[in-house]
C-alpha cells in the first residue's frame, strides 16, 4: 500500500524532471527555515514548497506506452520450485537482468543503455520490471555527475517507468534524486524525498544525500539546513560526510551559531574526525567570522553548570572569547596535556546504566550467533568465578608476533597485568578449547601452566564451533574490567553492535601490548577521553583518526584564542569559588 501511494504521489514527476532547469532553484527563505511540516495536499502536490516537481505542465501524459506485462521474478528473488526459478533465470527477462547486473558490476553504462534500447525495439521487445529499471537508473545516476547525457537518459527511463505504471521503491527514488542533484537542482532532489516521506515510504540517509550535498555545493546554507531538519524529523542520523558538508557550508557563510551547533553534533556522533573534516574545522577557526564570533564576558557559573550537566568535556554555552584563533596540530602527553597549548583534557565518565544495557545487547546478539546453551553456561560460570579485574584475549596475545601459539607469552601477560591491577586474583584467560587440548598445549610446561590457571578458576575454554570474541568481550563488559588485546575490534562482529557506546567503552578499557626482550609493555587506556572537547575557557581540541596506534601518537586540532586575556563574570562570590569536584573515570584513573 505504501509503494502504491508513493507511485501515485510521483505520477508525472519524470516528465517534470526532464523539463527541470539545470540551475538550482532556491526555496523561499521563509519556508526553508521552517520546521518542515508537509502542507495539506494541493492538486498535483504533496509539498508546501513549489518546485519543478510539484506542478505538472498542461500536458501531463507522457508519450503513449502500452503497459508491460509483469515479468516473472528474477532468479535473485527466489520463490517457487527449482524448475520455476531456472525457467525465470533463463527467460528473456532473466537473461536481461543478468546482463544488467554485469553492467552494474563493471559500471558499463553504454552497454546497459544498448540493452535497454533493444528491449524497447518491437522486434526484440522484453517486458521490463522494477529490478531492470533500478539497475538502469543506478548506472545513469552514478555517471550523471560527469556526463550530462547520462542524466538525460536517466530521466527518460524514469518517465517510461512511470508511464508503464511500475511502482518505484526507495532505491528508485534515490537514483532519481541523484540525477536531479547532478543537474544542480537540489530543490528537485529534496522534493522527491519529501514526496516519498509524505506517501509513507521512509527515506534513508542515502536518499537525503543528493539534496543535502547539492545544497551545500551550491552554497545554500538555508536549503542544507532544511534538509538537515527534515532528516532529524524522520529519525535519520547524519554521518561524518554529511556533517562535514554542513560544517563547510555554514563556515563559508560565516554562520557562527550553526557552525557551533554542527560541531557539537559531530562531537557526539563521530568523536574522531578524518583528515578532510579536520581541514574544514581548521579553516573555520582561521576565518574572520570565527574571530568575530563569541562574547568577551560570560557567566562562569553557567559554563560550569553546563559542563556538569553534559558529563564533562563540553559546556554548550556558545563561543567564549573574541579575537583571532591560534590553530595547530598537536599531540597529548600521557596525562592528557596538550603539547601545543598546555590545556589538560578530561576523562568523561560512562554511565553505569549504559554499561548494563550494553551487556544485555551483547547477550542477545551472542545467543543468536552462538549456541545459546553454551553462552548461557559461560554466563553462569562467570557469576560463580567472577568478577575479574582484567580479561585476556589469549588467542590474540599468544599469537602476537608468533607463527605458533606461545603459552609462555600469555603467561607473561597474565602476571604483568595482575601486577598492574594489584589484584589477588588472576585475570580471566579466554581461549578456544582446540588450543587448550591440542598443538603446543600438549607440551609438559604448557600443561603445567594450563593446570595452574584451571585451579585458580581463571581459564575458560570456549566450546568447539564458537567465536571466542563474544566471550571475552562480554566478560570484560559485565565485569567492567580491563581487556588485554591488540585486536582493533573493527570486523563484522563488532559492527553488529551498532551503538555509539562501544567505541567509548573500548577507549576506556582496552589495554594494548608491545613486546621486547624484557617482556610485554602494557599501554593502558588514556586518562582522558578521545573525543572533541570544549574547555571552560573556550578552547577546542578535536581528535583526528591520524596516528591511531601505539607508535604514532594521535593528532589533534588545537584551537585557542591568541589573546591571553579571558574575561568572565560571576553572579556571587560563592558561585565563583564553587568548583565542581573532579569526576573519576569508571576505572579510577
Amino acid at each position: 500500500m505504501r509503494l502504491a501511494a508513493a507511485a501515485a504521489a510521483l505520477r508525472s514527476t519524470a516528465a517534470l524532471l526532464l523539463r527541470s532547469r539545470s540551475r538550482p532553484q532556491p526555496l523561499p527563505s521563509s519556508l526553508r527555515r521552517s520546521s518542515l511540516p508537509l502542507a495539506r495536499r494541493r492538486r498535483h502536490s504533496y509539498s508546501s514548497t513549489s518546485t519543478a516537481l510539484d506542478d505538472p505542465p498542461a500536458t501531463t501524459a507522457p508519450p503513449s506506452v502500452p503497459p508491460s506485462p509483469a515479468p516473472p521474478p528474477p532468479a535473485e528473488q527466489g520463490g517457487g520450485s527449482k524448475a520455476a526459478r531456472r525457467r525465470a533465470r533463463d527467460s528473456p527477462e532473466g537473461l536481461l537482468m543478468h546482463k544488467l547486473d554485469v553492467c552494474s558490476r563493471d559500471a558499463d553504462l553504454p552497454t546497459a543503455l544498448a540493452l535497454y534500447d533493444a528491449a524497447l525495439d518491437p522486434a526484440t521487445a522484453i517486458p521490463l520490471s522494477l529490478h531492470h529499471y533500478n539497475r538502469l537508473l543506478y548506472l545513469c545516476s552514478t555517471a550523471a555527475a560527469a556526463d550530462a547525457d547520462a542524466a538525460r537518459r536517466g530521466f527518460e527511463i524514469f518517465a517510461r517507468m512511470e508511464a508503464q505504471g511500475v511502482e518505484p521503491n526507495e532505491a528508485t527514488l534515490t537514483s532519481v534524486a541523484r540525477l536531479a542533484a547532478a543537474r544542480r537542482d537540489p530543490a528537485a532532489a529534496f522534493s522527491l524525498v519529501r514526496r516519498m516521506a509524505a506517501a509513507g515510504t521512509p527515506p534513508r540517509l542515502r536518499t537525503y544525500g543528493p539534496a543535502l550535498f547539492a545544497y551545500c555545493e551550491a552554497g545554500d546554507a538555508d536549503g542544507a539546513g532544511e534538509v538537515e531538519a527534515h532528516m532529524d524529523a524522520a529519525g535519520v542520523v547524519p554521518e561524518e560526510t554529511e556533517l562535514a558538508a554542513l560544517l563547510r557550508v555554514n563556515a563559508d557563510k560565516g554562520r557562527a551559531g550553526d557552525v557551533y551547533r554542527v560541531l557539537h553534533r559531530t562531537r557526539s556522533l563521530v568523536r574522531q574526525v578524518c583528515e578532510t573534516t579536520a581541514e574544514v574545522v581548521e579553516a573555520w577557526f582561521r576565518s574572520d567570522a570565527a574571530a568575530a564570533a563569541g562574547v568577551e564576558k560570560w557567566d562562569t557559573g553557567k559554563v560550569r553548570e553546563g559542563v556538569v550537566k553534559g558529563g564533562g568535556g563540553w559546556h554548550g554555552q556558545g563561543w567564549l572569547g573574541k579575537g583571532q584563533w591560534d590553530v595547530r596540530r598537536s599531540e597529548m602527553d600521557k596525562n592528557g596535556k596538550c603539547r601545543g597549548c598546555g590545556e589538560k583534557l578530561v576523562c568523561i565518565d560512562i554511565d553505569p546504566s549504559e554499561t548494563k544495557t550494553f551487556a544485555k545487547l551483547l547477550t542477545k546478539l551472542a545467543c543468536k550467533r552462538e549456541v545459546r546453551a553454551d553462552f548461557l553456561r559461560f554466563q553462569e560460570w562467570l557469576r560463580r568465578h567472577g568478577p575479574f579485574d582484567a580479561v585476556i584475549d589469549a588467542a590474540n596475545v599468544g599469537l602476537y608476533n608468533n607463527k605458533t601459539f606461545n603459552f609462555s607469552q600469555v603467561n607473561s601477560v597474565v602476571n604483568g597485568i595482575q601486577r598492574i591491577t594489584k589484584s589477588k586474583k588472576l585475570p580471566l584467560i579466554v581461549l578456544h578449547k582446540s588450543r587448550v587440548n591440542g598443538g603446543p598445549a600438549i607440551l609438559p610446561q604448557n600443561q603445567k601452566l594450563l593446570e595452574g590457571w584451571r585451579k585458580a578458576g581463571a581459564l575458560y575454554p570456549t566450546p568447539p564451533g564458537s567465536n571466542d570474541d563474544w566471550y571475552w568481550l562480554y566478560a570484560a563488559v559485565s565485569c567492567r574490567s580491563l581487556l588485554v588485546t591488540n585486536d582493533e575490534m573493527r570486523d563484522h562482529l563488532f559492527e553488529l553492535l551498532g551503538t555509539s557506546f562501544f567505541p567509548r567503552w573500548k577507549e576506556k578499557h582496552q589495554v594494548r601490548l608491545t613486546y621486547s626482550g624484557r617482556g610485554p609493555t602494557f599501554h593502558l587506556p588514556p586518562p582522558y577521553s578521545i573525543v572533541t572537547q570544549e574547555s571552560e575557557t573556550g578552547s577546542w581540541h578535536v581528535p583526528t583518526t591520524t596516528g591511531d596506534d601505539i607508535e604514532n601518537p594521535r593528532q589533534w586540532v588545537c584551537a585557542t584564542r591568541k589573546s591571553s586575556v579571558v574575561c568572565a563574570t560571576t553572579k556571587t562570590s560563592e558561585e565563583s569559588s564553587a568548583r565542581p569536584k573532579a569526576r573519576l573515570s569508571e576505572m579510577g584513573w
